[in-house]
């Protein structure tokens, strides 16, 4: 069973993220940043993991800690789900669409945590969510799920649809990565024979 459930509690967060890998695309959500949770939705759907993420965060001091810490509790689940990497793809790609706006993600499952994060947004919020966050979900995750990830945003005049392809885009390559090839069961996909 690829599942995993993590808890982390600061002074500034508390939060319990459950993922199982092999899912329908199912979640509940309640991260008390509306926009987070439309996104981690994007991530359960087209990643077609069930993702349950609840967190009670100093949302009243700004939403950075939470979507920072969100980030990097999901990494810690999915390191945790993925397990020793034996007969999983490893890599994944997505090129994703919205109208106007075309992302693309790459993730390695290499062990070795790397952010290449490409995004220029239109306007420094949406709605009320500060589009830096953006990052700094990326940046908590790579930095404990271990992977390389690049994101370039590849053109959009819409904030809210830069953003949303570059999560959707995000799930899909989560998923590619993370499924199980058949020709390479029980095996490390590396020559190293470890990740």
């Amino acid at each position: 069973m690829r599942q995993a459930e993590v808890k982390r509690d600061t002074l500034e967060t508390q939060i319990t993220v459950g993922l199982n890998l092999d899912g329908t695309g199912a979640a509940r959500l309640e991260t008390g940043v509306p926009f987070l949770d439309h996104m981690l939705d994007q991530i359960a759907r087209h990643g077609m993991m069930d993702l349950n993420v609840l967190c009670n965060g100093d949302t009243h001091i700004d939403d950075h800690h939470t979507v920072e810490d969100v980030g990097i509790t999901l990494g810690q689940a999915f390191a945790k789900a993925v397990g020793d990497k034996k007969g999983i793809r490893r890599y994944g790609h997505a090129y994703v669409p919205l109208d106007e706006a075309l992302s693309r993600v790459v993730v390695d499952f290499s062990g070795r945590p790397g952010l290449y994060y490409f995004v220029e947004y239109t306007r420094a919020r949406i709605g009320k969510f500060d589009v830096d966050l953006a990052r700094e979900f990326f940046q908590g995750f790579v930095n404990h799920a271990g992977v390389s990830l690049h994101i370039d945003n590849l053109r959009g005049e819409n904030a809210h649809h830069q953003c949303e392809t570059i999560f959707k885009a995000f799930g899909r390559a989560l998923r590619m990565a993370a499924e199980l090839d058949p020709r390479a069961a029980g095996v490390v996909p590396s020559t190293k024979g470890a990740l």
